[in-house]
């Protein structure tokens, strides 16, 4: 998530840009999501972000819901070369070859961890023992893009079939669905949470 000019309240800086930013962040940034059709919704997003302003994905979001079957991980790991063809003609999203296919490809990474670990949640958050890694950094150059335990994870998301899994986008979305709590000390929306330099 990139930063902007500090704003009222205490807010993280980067959510002053917009009304839709502003309850992004009071709403939904850092709030843990355990559900599998959640986090790859959040997966998919970050990728798809990657070259682009949060801004721009946030304003197509509603779109992504639908034409990615709510991010049901089997229904959108059934999608064909077709299905492909006829989402990156779709101006509603980001029309990005490579983003597109990395979403199934996310889709089916995600229906071989429910097989073999029973959840893409329940494996994720294994790795941060089930609680949000609570950083506090106390300025926006304080927030890092990536980490190595990012990159580490990223590595281990491609071995498993992921893509479009950097680590600059692994560690957005760690941030975005709360196993990362990077809400800048004093922000109103910090959280509770296990404190630790985590992933």
């Amino acid at each position: 998530m990139s930063t902007g000019a500090a704003v009222a309240a205490g807010r993280c800086p980067w959510a002053g840009a917009s009304d839709a930013l502003r309850r992004y962040h009071d709403e939904e940034w850092g709030v843990p999501t355990r559900d599998d059709a959640g986090l790859l919704e959040l997966l998919v997003l970050e990728g798809a972000q990657a070259g682009l302003s949060w801004a721009t994905v946030l304003a197509k979001r509603e779109r992504y819901r639908q034409v990615f079957c709510g991010f049901e991980p089997a229904r959108v790991a059934a999608f064909t070369d077709g299905d492909v063809d006829r989402l990156v003609a779709d101006p509603g999203i980001v029309r990005h070859r490579g983003k597109v296919t990395a979403a199934v490809a996310n889709a089916r990474a995600v229906v071989e961890l429910q097989r073999t670990e029973g959840s893409f949640a329940g494996w994720l958050w294994g790795r941060v023992d089930g609680a949000p890694v609570v950083r506090r950094p106390a300025s926006p150059a304080d927030v890092p893009s990536r980490t190595p335990g990012s990159a580490e994870l990223a590595a281990d998301l491609r071995r498993r079939g992921f893509a479009f899994v950097g680590p600059t986008v692994v560690y957005a979305f760690l941030q975005a669905a709360g196993l990362v709590d990077d809400h800048l000390a004093g922000c109103p929306s910090s959280g509770d949470g296990r404190a630790g330099p985590g992933v």
